[in-house]
């Protein structure tokens, strides 16, 4: 048991406000577990530095209350990511204070957050992809459960462009074999429906008629990828998996599933897709999250003009 479930670390009050926090994000927000306790411990450090400073109701938060509460991490040496993240946890909190009628205001309303440069993520080339492909497909023309599985998954990771985490949630009724579509339960519980090419179709389709099927147990749930237990895949073995494939694409960088999603999005711009239908893909909340993409594609450009061209 946790300590903060036999000595409460705040006032009773304090503790059922957290709570109450805590089902909003989750009932309302349909955040995940990972995110509420991520939000979650950014308000409990965000009440000791308050309660520190003689304020122990949130109703009483101010501006500069959170402006010194973000001075004090960067003083500290968080990194500006950090800064910016927890900055946005305070905003979220503040709002619901606001709008529940726990505060008289949102102090958070004009919080600023220090900017964070996103790095450019790392992409594979679509060479690069072709050769993954082909190492996945020789594997998997061994009698090996576990090849065929894998192939069948970077195949979907990189048709869909979806998130690993789901991946490992689809279930066989979210495929649609005949449409070649399927249902994504994505982030805040937002459902959408992507497409996915032949390819992947055909490695899908293979995994379910000659290995998935030996796969199965009693306690097996309807997962549509199985572990070689009978028991849903995690996203630790896709990621293995991943990670074990691309070890074999000479000169291709070090990525997970993730960096299926990042070269899927990156080629479709590449290849002439709208911006919008990337983002509907995706399931980004934003366009700006997917304006990164557009990014990639300028520097891969940029970079291909340097080297090729004699006046660059």
């Amino acid at each position: 048991m946790e300590v903060s479930e036999t000595i409460p670390e705040f006032p009773d009050q304090l503790e059922e406000l957290i709570r109450a926090y805590d089902r909003h994000l989750g009932t309302e927000r349909g955040r995940s577990r990972h995110t509420r306790r991520a939000y979650l411990a950014d308000v409990r450090d965000l009440l000791r530095f308050a309660l520190a400073r003689g304020t122990e109701d949130p109703a009483r938060f101010d501006l500069g209350l959170l402006r010194a509460w973000l001075a004090q991490l960067t003083g500290s040496g968080k990194a500006r990511g950090t800064v910016a993240r927890r900055a946005a946890s305070a905003r979220s909190f503040c709002a619901w204070l606001h709008r529940t009628g726990r505060a008289p205001t949102d102090a958070a309303g004009r919080l600023r957050a220090p900017r964070v440069n996103r790095p450019l993520p790392a992409v594979l080339r679509q060479d690069q992809v072709g050769e993954l492909m082909r190492v996945a497909g020789r594997r998997a023309d061994a009698p090996d459960l576990r090849a065929v599985r894998d192939r069948a998954m970077v195949e979907l990771l990189y048709a869909s462009g979806i998130r690993v985490a789901e991946l490992t949630g689809l279930d066989l009724d979210d495929l649609d074999p005949r449409r070649r579509t399927v249902r994504v339960l994505g982030k805040g519980a937002k459902e959408r429906v992507v497409p996915f090419g032949r390819p992947a179709g055909a490695a899908v389709e293979d995994w379910l008629a000659h290995a998935r099927p030996l796969l199965v147990r009693d306690c097996s749930p309807p997962a549509l990828f199985l572990g070689l237990r009978g028991r849903r895949i995690d996203p630790r073995q896709v990621r293995s998996a991943v990670h074990d494939l691309l070890d074999e694409v000479e000169g291709a960088p070090s990525l997970g599933p993730h960096g299926l999603r990042h070269s899927a999005a990156t080629h479709l711009l590449d290849g002439g897709a709208d911006l919008r239908s990337v983002q509907e893909l995706l399931g980004h909340a934003t366009l700006a999250t997917t304006q990164i993409y557009t990014h990639v594609s300028v520097e891969r450009l940029r970079a291909s003009y340097q080297q090729a061209h004699p006046r660059a």
